[in-house]
């Protein structure tokens, strides 16, 4: 892999991890665009430079971070209650990512399903997008852990490549009643959880294989990449919410699933 190549795909990862967009898709799309082998080094690659993503929320949220750190050493009661529904909402995807894990990497890691993803979250978000902006809820402290569940079986949708993690989790808070601002933040701060244990069990499994392949020079990029990308992504997302809501993710996901799925009839291959 070339270092603009780990750039490349670091932005891409950086800049979608957090938008109801799609991260996972972007970057299927984009490995193809670039020749990039699928398979297990190529797969590792693509979820270990999410740790560049974590980092960016763990700075902006710090403070969220500290509190849960402080509950958890029984000394900020409410810190403890959002560590608590954090998890609870974490273990819904976590069980079926390890029990159907192997699947849907056989299945549903293609091309196509993302396309047809992409365009049915689109369409909903543009349908609907408006009125989640509208929904009158409550913040992020008033979540519980039966709640929080709730949204980690929402967030199981995100197994299928396209969904978005982040748009599941959003429409998932929305539902059980946070305010559209609250649901968001509660998306960025379950991606801590999702994508650290992601991340963690995919340099496990496959970071000899990665590094064998590509060497630590491209990680480092895509690490940094995703780093920096992610940063501009959240504070462009959450200064924009009121102003745009999430109808624009909508036909961001319509024009590129549209555009993927005509490269493809025309007979080119992804």
């Amino acid at each position: 892999m070339e270092l603009w190549e780990a750039l490349l795909l670091g932005l891409v990862e950086g800049l979608t991890e957090y938008l109801p967009v799609s991260s996972t898709g972007h970057l299927l799309v984009t490995q193809r665009l670039l020749g990039i082998e699928s398979g297990e080094a190529a797969n590792a690659f693509a979820i270990v430079i999410q740790a560049g993503a974590i980092v960016a929320v763990l700075g902006l949220y710090r403070a969220r971070v500290i509190a849960m750190l402080r509950g958890l050493v029984g000394r900020d009661p409410e810190g403890l209650k959002l560590a608590l529904a954090l998890v609870a909402a974490f273990v819904p995807a976590a069980a079926a990512g390890l029990l159907l894990g192997d699947t849907i990497k056989s299945v549903l890691f293609g091309t196509w399903p993302v396309v047809i993803a992409w365009v049915v979250g689109g369409v909903l978000l543009v349908a609907f997008g408006g009125r989640l902006r509208k929904v009158e809820g409550g913040g992020l402290e008033t979540l519980d852990w039966k709640r929080a569940m709730v949204v980690g079986l929402f967030q199981c949708l995100a197994l299928w490549p396209g969904t978005s993690r982040s748009l599941a989790a959003i429409v998932g808070g929305v539902v059980v009643g946070l305010s559209l601002p609250a649901a968001v933040e509660l998306s960025f701060l379950l991606g801590l959880l999702t994508l650290g244990a992601a991340t963690a069990y995919e340099g496990l499994q496959s970071g000899s294989v990665m590094l064998d392949a590509y060497g630590a020079a491209p990680l480092a990029v895509g690490f940094a990449a995703a780093w920096v990308s992610a940063v501009l992504a959240v504070r462009f997302m959450v200064r924009s919410l009121q102003k745009y809501g999430l109808a624009i993710y909508g036909w961001w996901r319509i024009a590129i699933g549209v555009a993927v799925g005509a490269w493809m009839l025309s007979g080119a291959s992804l």
